[in-house]
């Protein structure tokens, strides 16, 4: 779904496919055969196990994680989060990152699986010796390899099915023999699973769906669903203001758009991209998607803005204060017929409250406002059919961070990317975005809030093709 994928045609994107290739290619320079093998490892779950079998270099499996969209010359995380594991800090500045930065990073954005960074970590504590008694007492169940490393020997009890991250007993068995320290940092992996599985119990609670389901009134599935099978899924506007007549300058929003982008275009909607517009340029959008005579044969419509913020107010790039609740009122049944009984989706990321003094990397995109003219406290039409996403609660700030995007946005394109195949309904994944974002930052919080109007679920057919960030199994 990324934009680049879309053009065949040299360009700036060529340029910066060739950029990235150099820096690659300075980190494989210092990276030696173990550090290839441990690599090999650690990408288990995100590249086929056949073609990582055939990986002789890093550069091949450099290849094989852009090829599944894994890295890019905009998100080279990933790549940083595995040189972080591997304590390779030093080569962190050709991804453009710090051993700091990535630390900072972890809690949200990792991507190495708890089970997979166990392992890893239990290879680099079991020594030759460690490793001779383990396969000793193993012996007659190990093939015969002249000198198996601590990572080929738990990857071989993997392979075999003797570990998985639900089946560690074999292992800690081993462990409690030969090296019974080791088993500390099982427990806590063990505890930790355990911990994150009650939460997203408490989260996706069946009895929970049960009591909505019990307080709904005795109807078909259609008249409790909006439909989602008319010619084409409908139109998905993002308007991302970067650069301001004399605001801040919103580094990191691009992130955000082009992740809105992806996850929608992967929901089947026609997204359209906008960026830095005026009030007047606005107005036209809102014009033109107010009449679009293609509503008549779409499902839903979705309204993105990425900005700077007020209370229930929007900016534009010329520092235009506007009312959310103005641009919503472009879409109600009166104003828009096309959509009529049909979901009217507004993501808003801005702030809804004064600016607060944040750290290096965290921006609030919140603006001290210098007019005594309150805006207006209401920002959804009293109307049926709409959704309004929030980043944050009315008077308060919401974090964007510099490279790596919003905290709300980043939450709403990975849970869509993870419920949707799962058919939750969309306040289902609100509710779980607004605990996720609640639980990120240190001393400082966001909560997001989301209003609505809906008469029915919005539940998203599942998409034919799997979402970005694929995981791979042994087939």
């Amino acid at each position: 779904m990324s934009s680049r994928n879309q053009s065949c045609i040299s360009g700036p994107e060529d340029n910066g496919s060739e950029k990235l290739r150099r820096r690659l290619l300075r980190i494989d320079s210092n990276l030696g055969d173990l550090e290839v093998q441990k690599l090999k490892f650690l990408c288990r779950d995100f590249v086929p196990h056949k073609k990582l079998e055939k990986a002789s270099s890093a550069l091949d499996i450099f290849d094989h994680l852009i090829n599944e969209e894994l890295l890019s010359e905009e998100d080279t995380f990933l790549l940083a989060e595995l040189l972080y594991i591997m304590k390779q800090n030093s080569l962190l500045r050709h991804l453009g990152y710090t051993k700091e930065q990535v630390k900072d990073l972890l809690p949200t954005r990792k991507q190495v699986s708890p089970f997979r960074n166990l392992l890893y970590e239990l290879s680099e504590d079991i020594d030759s010796e460690n490793l001779k008694g383990m396969i000793f007492i193993l012996k007659e169940s190990l093939p015969k390899v002249e000198t198996p490393t601590s990572l080929s020997f738990l990857e071989h009890l993997e392979k075999q099915a003797k570990i998985d991250p639900d089946d560690l007993t074999l292992l800690e068995n081993l462990c409690k023999t030969v090296v019974p320290h080791l088993r500390r940092k099982i427990e806590k992996y063990k505890r930790e699973k355990k911990e994150a599985e009650q939460k997203e119990k408490e989260l996706l609670s069946a009895s929970d769906i049960n009591q909505i389901h019990q307080a709904l009134p005795e109807t078909s599935s259609e008249e409790t669903v909006y439909r989602m099978d008319r010619k084409h899924r409908g139109y998905c506007v993002v308007i991302n203001n970067q650069n301001f007549t004399s605001l801040s300058r919103r580094q990191g929003t691009d992130k955000d758009a082009e992740c809105l982008k992806r996850v929608f275009q992967w929901l089947g909607f026609n997204v359209d991209m906008r960026v830095d517009v005026t009030k007047e340029r606005l107005d036209e959008v809102l014009q033109e998607y107010k009449s679009h005579p293609d509503h008549a044969n779409g499902d839903c419509f979705v309204f993105c803005v990425l900005t700077h913020g007020q209370l229930a107010s929007v900016y534009s790039s010329d520092e235009a204060l506007i009312p959310i609740q103005e641009i919503m009122s472009h879409f109600t049944a009166q104003q828009c017929p096309g959509l009529a009984n049909k979901p009217k989706l507004f993501f808003i990321q801005a702030c809804q409250g004064g600016e607060i003094q944040s750290s290096v990397s965290i921006e609030a995109d919140a603006v001290n406002p210098e007019s005594g003219n309150s805006p207006p406290k209401n920002s959804i039409p009293a109307e049926a059919d709409f959704l309004l996403g929030l980043a944050t609660v009315p008077g308060y700030v919401s974090f964007r961070h510099k490279t790596e995007g919003s905290w709300y946005i980043q939450s709403l394109y990975n849970y869509l990317k993870k419920l949707v195949p799962r058919h939750e309904d969309i306040l289902s994944i609100l509710t779980v975005v607004n605990n996720d974002v609640s639980q990120r930052g240190g001393t400082k919080k966001q909560i997001p809030q989301p209003q609505y109007t809906l008469r029915k679920k919005v539940i998203f057919p599942v998409p034919l093709q799997e979402p970005p960030g694929r995981v791979f199994t042994d087939s």
